[in-house]
C-alpha cells in the first residue's frame, strides 16, 4: 500500500508543480523519478520519452504509466497516472470556474505572457537535456539533423519522423555491424 501511496503523492506533486504542458514536466519527472527515487535511468528515461511520444495522448501521462506499470504493474500504472492528473483536474476545474469573468484583465493577460515565456525555457531546458543523452555519436547527429530539418521546414506529420528515425537507426545499426 506504501508503494502505491508514493507513486499517487509523487506523481500529483509533479502533476501540481509543473505549468505548461507535458514537456514541461520533463525535467521535474526526470527529477524525481531518476534523481529522487532512482525508479529509472537516464536511458529509460530517455527510452520512455520516445515511446509515450509514439503512443496516444500526452508525453507526460504516458510516461507516469510506464514508471508506474514499472514499479507496480497495472495498478501501479494507474495510480500513477491519476496521480499526474488529479491537480489538473482539480485546478482546470477551479480556473474554469472564474477565467469566463476575469481572462480579459490586463492583469491575467499579463500573467499569462509570462508563464508562456517561462514554460518555453523549461521546454528548452528538456530538450537540451534530451539532446545530450540521445545524441551520442555521429549517426545520431545526422539523424538529428535530418528529422530537424524535415521538421522546421516541412508540414510532415511527427509521427513520421519518429518512425522514419527509428528506421534509420535500425539500418544504421545494422551497416555498422556489417562494417565490423
Amino acid at each position: 500500500m506504501k508503494k502505491y501511496w508514493q507513486l499517487f503523492i509523487t506523481f500529483a506533486r509533479i502533476g501540481l508543480f509543473t505549468i505548461g504542458g507535458g514537456y514541461a514536466m520533463l525535467p521535474m519527472m526526470q527529477s524525481e523519478l531518476v534523481e529522487r527515487h532512482g525508479w529509472a535511468t537516464e536511458q529509460e528515461m530517455m527510452d520512455y520519452y520516445a515511446l509515450a511520444q509514439c503512443t496516444p495522448g500526452a508525453i507526460a501521462v504516458n510516461v507516469s504509466t510506464f514508471i508506474g506499470y514499472k514499479i507496480a504493474g497495472v495498478l501501479g500504472g494507474v495510480i500513477a497516472t491519476l496521480g499526474l492528473v488529479f491537480p489538473s483536474l482539480v485546478i482546470i476545474i477551479a480556473i474554469a470556474a472564474v477565467l469566463g469573468n476575469v481572462s480579459e484583465l490586463p492583469a491575467v493577460k499579463n500573467a499569462f505572457a509570462g508563464i508562456r515565456v517561462g514554460v518555453a525555457v523549461l521546454m528548452i531546458n528538456s530538450v537540451i537535456k534530451l539532446a545530450k543523452a540521445a545524441i551520442v555519436d555521429w549517426k545520431a547527429v545526422l539523424i538529428f539533423l535530418v528529422v530537424f530539418g524535415g521538421a522546421v521546414f516541412t508540414p510532415v506529420s511527427p509521427m513520421l519522423y519518429i518512425v522514419a528515425a527509428g528506421v534509420a537507426g535500425i539500418l544504421l545499426k545494422t551497416w555498422e555491424v556489417k562494417a565490423k
